[in-house]
């Protein structure tokens, strides 16, 4: 098991220390990502009169807003891969019967050559 990396960030204005089995860059790009929504949050007229909690609140939705965009995302990437698969499975399927079928007409025009020179 990995050793628990231990780093200090700072979110939001303040110092945090940060632990986990990530690495230290990881760790401080995570708190760069919280950093930019409570940055983007304060530029929004309004954010900073509302109460603190209203505000953590509003950077969470924001966050789960994120996530669930990505976890969209990557669902139709992943439909578009496995519909790229089937038709490339289709594909490869096609040429195998198209392959078959010129070896059989090759065969086929061997005999009639073999017929022919034997007349």
């Amino acid at each position: 098991m990995s050793s628990r990396n231990y780093t200090d960030v700072i979110i939001a204005g303040k110092v945090y220390t940060l632990g986990g089995y990530e690495s230290e860059e990881y760790l401080q790009k995570v708190a760069g990502y919280l950093n930019g929504k409570h940055a983007q949050l304060r530029r929004v007229d309004g954010f900073l009169r509302q109460p603190p909690d209203y505000q953590n609140v509003m950077l969470q939705l924001n966050v789960a807003d994120d996530y669930f965009k990505a976890v969209g995302q990557l669902d139709e990437l992943e439909a578009q891969t496995e519909s790229q698969a089937n038709e490339i499975y289709s594909l490869k399927h096609q040429l195998v019967t198209v392959q078959l079928k010129l070896e059989e007409m090759k065969r086929e025009l061997l005999e009639e050559q073999e017929k022919r020179q034997k007349r």
